[in-house]
């Protein structure tokens, strides 16, 4: 029996227990009141916004050219190393140009002899009219010598053609470089027979300056059009290690690709530090346009409904309404918007609990800063 009633006690003990734990906690969210949501708010504020853009772009050589012979011979020396950086007009190779030097003699013999030729028959047309004024000869005779001597001068001009065009052969011997830029890699050797058939000997691409290549919306064109109508564009550029290049943009091609419907464009960048390099991928970002005296709000201040966006507007008595808006655009954690008045008091965070009418107060981490 004293069991019995210790066992009672406590399972009365227990009950009671139980029943205040779960009467007092029911009613302690009725004595917090009626539902006050706390938020962090933000003011509908004009100010002009930048519009930036952004793509991905490829970098491209300003210019690059395939090195190649101009006559059949064999590589003599080779003056440069892959990789080097070389100016215009500097060496890169020297044929062997034996032949082209004897054929260039050959010209230049025949050229003097179809000059003493001349001479010869110069002389004897000057004996022939003097003859002719004697009335030795007649004018059949003379029109001989005449016509010898014109097609002598039609001979000596055509030999120093052809000890140009020698000429021209024999400079083919030594190969320049067409553009300043970077050796590529070396094909050839000393010993090496080279044919203007044949592959490049060497590629010179130009690093210094450098382009980057990307495309935009073609929504786009008249912003970009105008403002480079205005003066320089500025454009940056953000490479994967993080660094930035600034270089100005250079192109706007002349038709849009129908396919994409999109614009191709390029920058021009000044590359001494040979940051950019041929072939590479970079992020573009540019500000064609700005938007004066927009309306802007926190992004997260835009809620999205079943037809259309919105802001939650807060009203003096505390009370939030919803009021539909039109995005324009968002960047850098800001929206502008249209629909809204300026100095209109907005929910920025805890939106997520809220309904129309619902009560609201200030509250949480970084209320005083967002407001």
């Amino acid at each position: 029996m004293r069991n019995k009633a210790s066992i009672v006690g406590l399972v009365v003990l227990a009950l009671g227990a139980v029943g205040w734990f779960w009467f007092g906690q029911g009613e302690a969210p009725k004595s917090k009141g009626p539902g006050v949501v706390p938020i962090v708010s933000a003011s509908v504020t004009p100010q002009d916004v930048s519009v930036q853009l952004t793509s991905n772009g490829t970098v491209t050589a300003v210019q690059s050219v395939e090195v190649r012979a101009q006559i059949s011979a064999t590589i003599r020396a080779v003056h440069v190393k892959e990789g080097q950086h070389v100016k215009q007009g500097e060496r890169l190779f020297s044929l062997d140009v034996r032949t082209e030097e004897a054929n260039l003699g050959k010209a230049q013999a025949q050229v003097a002899k179809s000059r003493a030729d001349l001479a010869n028959a110069e002389r004897n047309l000057q004996r022939q009219k003097e003859l002719f004024t004697q009335k030795f000869i007649s004018q059949t005779a003379l029109d001989t010598v005449q016509n010898l001597v014109d097609s002598l001068r039609a001979q000596v001009a055509a030999d120093q053609a052809a000890v140009a065009a020698m000429q021209v052969n024999r400079g083919f011997g030594d190969i320049v470089a067409p553009i300043a830029g970077r050796i590529g890699t070396i094909s050839v050797y000393p010993g090496s027979l080279v044919q203007p058939s044949g592959a490049a000997l060497v590629s010179i691409t130009q690093i210094d300056p450098i382009n980057i290549s990307f495309t935009l919306p073609e929504r786009e064109l008249p912003a970009l059009r105008e403002a480079m109508g205005k003066g320089s564009v500025t454009v940056t550029a953000r490479l994967e290690d993080g660094s930035t290049a600034s270089g100005e943009l250079s192109f706007i091609d002349n038709s849009v690709d129908t396919t994409s419907g999109t614009i191709r464009l390029k920058a021009h960048f000044n590359n001494s530090d040979s940051k950019l390099w041929p072939g590479m991928f970079v992020t573009i970002a540019l500000a064609p346009r700005s938007l004066t005296g927009a309306l802007t709000v926190p992004v997260q201040a835009v809620q999205t409904g079943p037809e259309r966006k919105f802001l939650y507007v807060i009203g003096e008595d505390g009370k939030v309404s919803p009021l539909p808006v039109r995005v324009l655009l968002i960047q850098e954690e800001l929206a502008v918007i249209e629909g809204a008045e300026p100095g209109t008091k907005v929910v920025v965070e805890g939106a997520q609990n809220l309904r129309p009418g619902s009560s609201v107060s200030e509250g949480g981490k970084g209320a005083a800063k967002k407001s």
